[in-house]
């Protein structure tokens, strides 16, 4: 406009100025360019994806394959600044005063279908054995290294084979047989691990080996008014005890454990931390 209004003050010259209405379309375009609508951040588009695969979620609920590829494929794309994640901050330092370094726990969103969050573990930082009864588990590691390893109850042995063992002392929670699943270190960037009501290890540990960070979603999450107790486990070798009738070759034993159920431990630490990455806007 201040060019047009230059030249229009030239005396002695013809000047045509554009007709309004192309000037204001001309504007529009460029307006609507620059307002080209961005696209939602990952963890926005990890909640939308949540709310549709986990609509009918209840305990025991596994969703179609085609929704667990879905949802897999969404948290594969998440890196660790798309939910505010930076290596360097204190979650991930370890304190020396401390005999277990201390679990933070970012929660992001959670309502009565799923949830969403992140665990924060310091280098030797320990997420003891635990169950996720009902639950299927989406969890990916966002960096660092971890190790996990996981198990599934044995419930194909021969109806002799009892994979009960009931401890001498009346007082002693029962030991019951399972089967190892993963046993192995993992380092970022690798696939999402997917665990479910019976089976692909409900049962985990993690164990921090350099500091990391695990994004996980639970579908239906943890509720002990509806029965879904985070219940944690000691683990026995299978040679430590002899049970009558059980036949696994000899050569395979060592993917056996006996898991019995534990108290939590009283010097594990989890705490829970703020959020910092794109806040969820619920639909």
């Amino acid at each position: 406009m201040g060019i047009e209004r230059t030249l229009a003050d030239r005396k002695g010259r013809d000047f045509c100025e554009l007709p309004r209405e192309t000037t204001t379309s001309s504007k529009s375009r460029k307006n609507r360019r620059r307002q080209k609508k961005m696209p939602p951040p990952l963890v926005q588009k990890l909640y939308d994806t949540c709310k549709d695969v986990f609509a009918s979620a209840a305990i025991g609920f596994v969703p179609p394959i085609q929704d667990i590829e879905k949802l897999r494929s969404v948290l594969d794309g998440i890196k660790p600044e798309d939910v505010g994640l930076k290596p360097d901050m204190p979650y991930f330092r370890t304190n020396a005063g401390q005999r277990m370094p201390r679990i933070t726990y970012l929660h992001i969103y959670e309502c009565e279908k799923f949830s969403m969050g992140i665990f924060c573990l310091p280098p030797s930082g320990v997420i003891p054995l635990h169950n996720h009864p009902g639950m299927t588990v989406f969890s990916k590691l966002l960096f660092g290294t971890m190790h996990i390893k996981s198990y599934d109850w044995v419930v194909d042995l021969p109806p002799e084979s009892s994979t009960i063992v009931k401890p001498s002392e009346s007082q002693t929670p029962e030991m019951r047989l399972a089967k190892v699943k993963v046993d192995a270190d993992f380092t970022a960037p690798c696939n999402p691990s997917i665990l479910y009501p019976e089976d692909g290890g409900n049962m985990h540990c993690f164990t921090a080996v350099t500091a990391c960070a695990v994004l996980d979603v639970l579908g239906p999450p943890y509720s002990d008014a509806e029965g879904r107790h985070c219940t944690y486990y000691l683990n026995y070798l299978f040679s430590n005890f002899s049970v009558d009738g059980i036949s696994i070759p000899e050569e395979e034993r060592n993917a056996y454990e006996w898991l019995q159920e534990r108290e939590q431990l009283e010097d594990l630490k989890v705490g829970g931390g703020k959020y910092s990455g794109p806040q969820i806007v619920e639909s």
